[in-house]
């Protein structure tokens, strides 16, 4: 007997045998036991997916000797009959051949006799969109109304070319395309029966290469089992369809997740040996990067078409999500611009380089980022982060005294309160400290007593402003806080600390430009508009900037906090600053006040400013930076920060950390922008208090927009 090939010897013969079409045989095996039958019936898809498969089972199943069932025999002789091709009472017609208007007439002439065998008289029509429009207005009548004998099975690949009147006479199914991970399992359990060898990369291979079709598939195995003298071997399939091995795109994504550029170019070189499409490549590389995002949001969404899915998952795991989504837009930028580069190598070459001198410089690599990302909080310490997966780095929560483990004050001083109170926290300065502190200042010294970062030792600032209560009876309400401002016992005109009065106005010029605020905010930040605290103190107007002061002793000297006795003297210009004595460790106290005197500008200020102190062991002072800046962290700006905490005598390796920052602390930025709410609100209330004011209140109707007042610098040095 001659050979069979095997898209025909594995045809199925009943809807049980079907592979990939369940919601097809379905409907058609409850219509076939409820006896619901219609009348005509269309089936649509690509070529191989079973549409004259499902049209002959279905013809089977109306003529089967054993009546009308979803299970035909299979033995009897009209079911052989069908099997073999040569059942009078089924009549296949090539549509494709068979396009005139007399073809359709000869045939409609037969359809009022009744079957010679069968139950019913099946007319299958193959590729019915090649006929001409005489054609359908002729088989229109017969199709809608045709007699109980006989019944339509239309079979098309391309349903869109027929018209509306022919596909409202049909029920219409569609097939769906046949995924690799079918074609695969359906090619293992044929080879295994046909006891051929094979290698499942292969068929990895052959899957891919049908592109949906099961025929074409099985059409290919022949082929390659012709090719490899009775194996299907990997190597062989490789190089019959002319394909890239996917294991070298695989190896060309790692070297990408490596960051290593030599590697990048010796996969380029190995892959240039085998003389492939060059652009083929990249859109395989595109594809790959799909997948990888893919795996990193839904890593139970990815597909198995090319048999890697146990490989794609780690290797997700190398890449930050940012770099994905990059490297993909960069793969089809160079894709169209292949055409106007040099060659075709050198145009891949250079959009895989791209690739690296594009990526956040500065970013380091991810050792390993948690999949699914999707489900990462917004500040939340991931994996991708090196503060968490370094050892001995330190926890999440800074080591910085947190309000409740804080000591209680001393009698005379103001009890210390959290930096999470806009409304009552005054500046920290670092000099101011002479006569007015007293014998009390002398006695109580940071080492002996440490106070909460960013509080206040002003006694007759906390008596006569809040009746000396705890902070959480405070008005919430800036504006009631200085409405009432307090009567100092002396004027205090000079003893405002010149480093918090520049913080106070640098920062009150940024809510001047709210949209410039919401770029920044967003890690946007364009230095020609960026607020004051971002910009070097050469780029700020000369009138909005104060000198720090030099500190008398040693440039490290920590910052103390203000001190003010309602009973003593008020110090002069020219009193000397007392410096407390440098315990070694730089808190986040210090931070805050000597941030204005590190001379940093542009980004590098606009990063500082969104950090706090979290760690100082001496060794290494680390940061907290807010995750919304974090897009701009990189290498040079944590030299540039090291370089000027060590002018400032503070000389420690920095490490800077990207965490959320914890509630109830205060960063430079939110320091200088609470400073500034303040001061708006004081200038707003002083204008609403003006009786030039309250008369074009009351007389035109005018009302004051407060978003146009600024203060003035007079006010600010009054305050």
């Amino acid at each position: 007997m001659s050979y069979q090939v095997l898209a025909r010897k594995w045809r199925p013969r009943t809807f049980h045998e079907l592979v990939g079409q369940e919601h097809v045989s379905r409907a058609l095996v409850n219509a076939l036991d409820q006896g619901r039958l219609h009348h005509a019936y269309l089936f649509t898809g690509t070529r191989g997916v079973g549409k004259t498969t499902l049209a002959r089972i279905l013809a089977k199943c109306l003529n089967c000797r054993q009546g009308v069932t979803s299970v035909p025999c299979g033995e009897c002789e009209t079911c052989r009959e069908i099997d073999e091709g040569r059942f009078v009472d089924l009549i296949e017609v090539d549509a494709a051949s068979r396009t005139k208007v007399e073809d359709t007439r000869e045939l409609l002439d037969n359809v009022q006799y009744a079957p010679t065998q069968g139950r019913y008289k099946v007319y299958l029509i193959d590729e019915v969109h090649m006929l001409s429009t005489h054609s359908f207005n002729a088989l229109l009548k017969t199709l809608e109304e045709p007699p109980p004998h006989v019944k339509f099975l239309l079979a098309t690949t391309d349903p869109q070319k027929l018209p509306v009147t022919v596909l409202s006479r049909c029920l219409q199914f569609t097939l769906k395309n046949m995924p690799p991970e079918r074609v695969v399992g359906h090619l293992s359990h044929i080879l295994q029966a046909e006891s051929v060898a094979y290698d499942e990369q292969a068929l990895w291979l052959l899957g891919k290469a049908a592109d949906g079709s099961m025929r074409d598939a099985m059409s290919l195995t022949d082929q390659a089992i012709a090719f490899g003298q009775g194996e299907v071997r990997h190597a062989d399939v490789a190089a019959m369809l002319g394909t890239l091995d996917h294991r070298h795109l695989l190896a060309l994504a790692e070297a990408l997740a490596e960051v290593d550029a030599a590697r990048v170019l010796q996969e380029v070189a190995s892959l240039a040996e085998q003389g492939p499409d060059f652009g083929g490549i990249l859109d395989d590389l595109a594809g790959i990067f799909h997948r990888l995002a893919i795996a990193q949001m839904v890593p139970d969404a990815l597909d198995n078409g090319h048999g890697d899915r146990d490989t794609l998952l780690p290797l997700a795991a190398r890449f930050t999500a940012e770099d994905v989504q990059l490297y993909y837009q960069i793969a089809l930028q160079g894709r169209g611009d292949m055409e106007s580069a040099p060659d075709p190598r050198t145009a891949l070459e250079m959009t895989l380089l791209r690739m690296l001198a594009f990526r956040p410089q500065g970013v380091p690599k991810p050792p390993q980022t948690p999949l699914p990302i999707r489900g990462a909080a917004e500040g939340q310490v991931t994996a991708s982060t090196p503060a968490a997966d370094a050892p001995g780095q330190p926890a999440a929560a800074p080591s910085q005294p947190s309000p409740a483990d804080t000591p209680p004050p001393a009698a005379d001083a103001a009890p210390a309160h959290p930096p999470s109170r806009p409304d009552t926290q005054a500046p920290v300065a670092e000099e101011e400290h002479g006569a007015a502190a007293g014998a009390d200042a002398s006695s109580a010294s940071p080492a002996d007593e440490p106070a909460a970062p960013g509080t206040l030792e002003s006694e007759s600032f906390a008596t006569q402003a809040f009746d000396n209560e705890p902070l959480e009876s405070a008005p919430p309400d800036i504006e009631s806080a200085v409405a009432a401002p307090p009567e100092p016992a002396a004027p205090v005109t000079e003893a405002v600390p010149p480093v918090a009065d520049a913080q106070a106005t640098a920062a009150e010029d940024a809510l001047e430009d709210e949209a410039q605020r919401q770029a920044d905010a967003d890690g946007a930040v364009d230095v020609d508009d960026a607020p004051p605290w971002v910009l070097d103190d050469a780029q700020m107007p000369a009138d909005e900037i104060s000198a720090p002061p030099e500190p008398p002793s040693a440039p490290d000297a920590p910052a103390t906090e203000v001190a003010e006795d309602a009973g003593a003297p008020a110090p002069t210009a020219q009193a000397p600053a007392v410096a407390t004595p440098d315990t070694g460790a730089f808190d986040h106290a210090r931070w805050l006040a000597s941030f204005a005197s590190l001379g940093l500008g542009g980004l590098t200020r606009n990063l500082a400013a969104h950090c706090i102190v979290e760690e100082d062991d001496g060794d290494t002072l680390t940061l907290r930076l807010d995750p919304s800046q974090s897009a701009m962290l990189a290498d040079v700006h944590v030299e540039r920060m090291t370089k000027a905490l060590a002018e400032q005598g503070v000389a420690r390796r920095l490490n800077v950390t990207v965490a959320a920052i914890p509630e109830g602390w205060e960063t430079p930025r939110a320091q200088g922008e609470r400073l500034a709410q303040a001061r708006h609100a004081q200038a707003v209330e002083a204008l609403r208090r003006d009786p030039h004011i309250q008369m074009l209140e009351q007389d035109f109707g005018a009302q004051l927009l407060e978003r146009s007042v600024t203060p003035s610098d007079e006010a600010a040095v009054r305050r």
